[in-house]
């Protein structure tokens, strides 16, 4: 068996205000193996996103690690752990989270320029291509429809070529048929590029999609 891309490991989250401490995750542990697709699912408030903001290193547990692609993440400064995250991460966000000031090419070679690559209009243009937008190149996010938005999101994040892409609720703005279009186009970009797939959804026909379900209870892995 291959080693690991993504190895969580006893991790537990705590935060604590004047009414007390909550405890957000309760040792949370398992592995994902490279190009494996696997959905985090579980009740609102249950810690679903905490633990995939846990695996990408934006959030640090109060006990626990988490090794990605063999390096521990808690181990490293928030420099390292963010250069780590741009060579080896993708992001996909139910609120696309694109830079309105930038048009659909624009938003697509900004993580290939921030990695230093001199030929990122090419290989952002020809992504957006990929996810049929080859005519929207010049638009602004303002006048493309969610799904048009979301997949500049999917071209943005698979550009670089991530080991690992996290999706929260990725279709959790779109209408279903819309919903439906952008996660083929995910499953059919992550078998193509081989990547590891982590999505967070309240959705059980996308989860049933994914190869592993890891549901969440009270912060807790139970099975399901």
């Amino acid at each position: 068996m291959p080693d690991p891309i993504i190895a969580v490991e006893h991790v537990h989250k705590s935060v604590t205000d004047s009414t007390g401490t909550l405890d957000i995750l309760r040792d949370i542990d398992f592995a994902l193996a490279p190009r494996e697709t696997a959905a985090i699912v579980g009740a609102s408030g249950s810690g679903k996103s905490t633990l995939l903001s846990i695996i990408a290193g934006l959030d640090t547990p109060t006990r626990g690690t988490v090794r990605l692609a063999g390096e521990d993440l808690f181990s490293l400064d928030e420099d390292d752990r963010a250069a780590l995250r741009a060579r080896q991460v993708g992001f996909v966000f139910q609120s696309f989270q694109l830079m309105g000031n930038l048009t659909a090419l624009e938003n697509v070679m900004l993580p290939l320029e921030l990695a230093g690559r001199r030929d990122a209009r090419k290989l952002a243009a020809a992504m957006l291509e990929r996810v049929g937008l080859a005519e929207r190149l010049g638009h602004y996010p303002k006048v493309l429809s969610g799904g048009e938005q979301q997949r500049v999101a999917l071209a943005r994040a698979f550009v670089v070529e991530p080991a690992v892409l996290l999706a929260d609720e990725p279709t959790g703005s779109l209408d279903f048929a819309t919903g439906e279009r952008v996660m083929d186009l995910m499953f059919e970009l992550n078998r193509e590029r081989g990547t590891t797939l982590v999505l967070v959804t309240h959705d059980r026909a996308i989860a049933a999609r994914c190869e592993r379900r890891i549901t969440i209870e009270a912060g807790r892995i139970v099975p399901g």
